[in-house]
């Protein structure tokens, strides 16, 4: 992805959303300074993914749902597997360690932490909202891929997306993935459980959840648009995507041989 196509994303998503384009700057370079002798280079994602089919994990209604689906017919077991935040937990819970995770560190900490120690690559994304948790979380961790929406810096990149979920496309993406397939996200008017730590069970999106989701919904059908990397919703329920074909477990394990 070019950057320069980037900015004309991020200037509409502040606009839209009221965010301070100068907080952003701020918190990527101290992300820059809190990953310092632990950050990683994009390279190492890029082992991970490059011509790999990946599985990204969102945090919607559907998550579970579709994590057992997966899991009853061995799709697990074929694909990369990444996880957007607090669908970390999920994953988790069914006793499977995403590859990669993520965050921009609002989700569940400690199961973030326990993943890492599995084995999980986290990849953390700074903006203007979250530099307290930064401080407090980044040094639990033992090795982290910075990202940002705003100008990287030396240690912290920008590949583009917004949301955990749709930002998680854009990296695999740029990175090489042969074939994405998106679980967990429905991108409706109901916000899913594990999209919290404090959440009991899904709830209702209030109207700033809702322009979030509008604006990830969107970023993937312009992504879907020129990605090299084939994408797929294996979504149970939720919004169409522009761009992308559903399928179901069968249909994509039959595709993956």
């Amino acid at each position: 992805m070019r950057l320069k196509d980037w900015w004309e994303w991020y200037k509409k998503i502040v606009d839209i959303l009221g965010l301070n384009m100068e907080e952003d700057q701020k918190s990527a370079w101290l992300l820059d300074k809190l990953i310092a002798g632990k950050a990683l280079t994009p390279t190492t994602i890029k082992e991970k993914v490059q011509n790999k089919n990946v599985i990204v994990f969102g945090a919607g209604p559907s998550l579970k749902e579709d994590l057992l689906k997966i899991i009853g017919v061995g799709l697990n077991h074929k694909c990369v597997l990444v996880a957007a935040d607090g669908a970390t937990t999920a994953l988790l819970e069914e006793g499977l360690t995403p590859n990669l995770i993520v965050t921009d560190l609002d989700g569940k900490i400690s199961d973030l932490v326990r993943a890492e120690k599995k084995g999980s690559i986290v990849v953390v994304h700074a903006h203007g909202d979250n530099m307290d948790v930064l401080k407090r979380v980044v040094p639990r961790f033992c090795r982290v891929l910075g990202t940002t929406q705003a100008k990287p810096t030396p240690r912290v990149y920008n590949f583009g997306g917004f949301t955990d979920g749709d930002r998680a496309v854009f990296l695999v993406g740029c990175l090489g993935a042969s074939r994405i397939v998106l679980a967990g996200m429905d991108f409706g008017k109901t916000v899913g459980k594990y999209s919290k730590p404090n959440l009991k069970g899904n709830v209702k999106a209030s109207d700033f959840k809702l322009k979030k989701l509008q604006i990830a919904k969107q970023l993937l059908e312009w992504f879907s648009g020129w990605s090299k990397s084939e994408i797929l919703n294996l979504t149970s329920h939720g919004e169409k995507i522009r761009g992308i074909r559903r399928v179901d477990c069968k249909s994509l394990l039959k595709l993956l041989g």
